[in-house]
């Protein structure tokens, strides 16, 4: 509750730091702020506590996913700063729509009830609609806007009427006391029926199969940075929150709705990376991608009971190397037209430490070793084959082994071709979030138990 309290209130100040022109004080004092919110965060680790007649409940799940999303939004205030140089007088509120869209995404793992759930989710959406469409006089921008905008309102009305099902059948928005009933013998038909719809809208926020249409479109017309948060932080937020609901709600998974996993991860991981093969522009190869990882943090649910911790690990390798990656394309695509692959031809030569982090944070990514997306996806492939679904397993490694074909076409371009103009200078910030992201993701490739012991698994 008061990290909820303290992100709230660093959004406000930074809202009011424009009218007191205090725009160069801005960046580093929301830093100083988050950091100092992660510290209230962690120290919250073993404290459980629930607030407002339960409708807010602290406890290690969402302490711990909450320290990754103020980690993830530190990176993203301080790529802002030179991102919006030129838009100096909007800086402000760039950087409170990011510091709000925080409070949703912690509200998400946080709920005890499901009207707090959709109150974060409403703040986390509408965040991104208008990060999305920030770039006014940008036809891509506008459109990658509008899409998002229509088709997530359509999935939030999905969930909305979802909740309004489980509340007709339960009589209560409560988790625990819906927890509780679902135990019995003789609830209404209309419970799964709308935990189904919950499950299709969440489905829809993380581009898993087929509810992924939208990715590609929006991240390709977004902002780069917004691109960045919708596919790090966005992304991981879905995520957690579709594992609280289903945990909270039920206390397993029947057995129909296994089967519904196993298909929607393997399709998920295949036409993700089957797509991600044939694109040139580097962020809607990132958005196939991420649809195919989709697919291997569905792969989670199905070991249920164990499934947190997994899952904590698993998003903390991928959102640490997305975020790197981004640092490296966002800084290399800035002043271009697009972003595909020939901007990258030569990075190689003109800037070999981000060309070294890029490259990291794509094999982290295909899951290759030292890096911490190895070890993430070894341990998830150890507890499905544990859960008895060797067949998802079988399909994740083969799709492993196709995202090398697409990640290695950005590699080779920066190491074995050409540069077509000389690459310009590079701000710090861009150094500094790069390389803290993969230090970060390699440390906790190292010692992975360090992630994996937080929530007990």
């Amino acid at each position: 509750m008061n990290t909820l309290l303290a992100i709230s209130g660093l959004g406000v100040f930074c809202l009011i730091a424009e009218i007191f022109n205090l725009r160069k004080l801005l960046i580093p004092v929301a830093i100083l702020g988050l950091i100092a919110i992660l510290g209230l965060t962690i120290t919250a680790y073993n404290l459980p506590s629930t607030h407002f007649n339960n409708m807010i409940i602290v406890d290690r799940f969402s302490v711990s996913f909450s320290s990754l999303f103020i980690v993830l939004t530190i990176f993203l205030v301080a790529l802002s700063g030179d991102y919006y140089k030129e838009h100096p007088t909007k800086l402000s509120d760039y950087i409170a729509i990011k510091i709000f869209l925080l409070a949703g995404a912690v509200a998400m793992v946080s709920f005890g009830n499901l009207a707090m759930f959709f109150i974060g989710i409403e703040i986390l959406s509408i965040s991104l609609y208008v990060l999305a469409a920030s770039k006014r006089l940008d036809v891509k921008s506008n459109e990658a806007g509008m899409k998002y905008f229509l088709l997530g309102s359509f999935a939030s009305g999905i969930i909305l009427f979802g909740i309004c099902l489980i509340y007709g059948a339960t009589g209560y928005f409560d988790i625990a006391e819906i927890y509780a009933l679902s135990e019995g013998a003789g609830i209404p038909v209309w419970f799964p029926i709308g935990l189904t719809l919950i499950i299709i809208g969440m489905l829809f926020k993380i581009a898993a199969v087929p509810f992924h249409f939208w990715a590609p479109d929006v991240y390709e017309g977004a902002p780069s940075l917004t691109t960045a948060t919708m596919s790090t932080l966005a992304k991981v937020v879905a995520v957690a929150t579709l594992y609280k609901l289903i945990h909270g709600m039920i206390p397993s998974i029947p057995y129909v709705f296994e089967t519904i996993i196993v298909t929607l991860s393997i399709l998920s991981m295949t036409v993700g990376n089957i797509m991600a093969l044939r694109q040139k522009n580097v962020k809607r190869m990132l958005a196939f991608s991420g649809i195919s990882h989709a697919g291997f943090m569905l792969m989670a649910l199905l070991s249920f009971s164990a499934a947190a911790g997994t899952l904590l690990y698993y998003t903390s390798a991928y959102a640490l190397a997305g975020m790197a990656a981004f640092a490296v394309i966002i800084f290399v695509t800035r002043n271009k037209d697009n972003e595909d692959i020939v901007n990258f031809n030569g990075l190689g030569t003109s800037n070999p430490l981000l060309a070294g982090i890029l490259t990291a944070a794509l094999l982290s990514m295909a899951g290759i070793p030292v890096f911490s997306g190895f070890f993430a996806k070894l341990t998830l492939f150890t507890q499905t084959i544990q859960s008895g679904y060797l067949v998802v397993v079988i399909a994740g490694v083969v799709n492993s082994i196709i995202s090398v074909g697409y990640y290695f076409k950005l590699i080779v371009a920066m190491y074995t071709k050409e540069a077509s103009e000389k690459q310009e200078t590079t701000p710090f910030v861009y150094y500094f979030v790069a390389v803290v992201a993969i230090l970060l993701n390699i440390i906790i490739g190292i010692f992975p138990n360090v992630v994996l012991n937080l929530l007990g698994t």
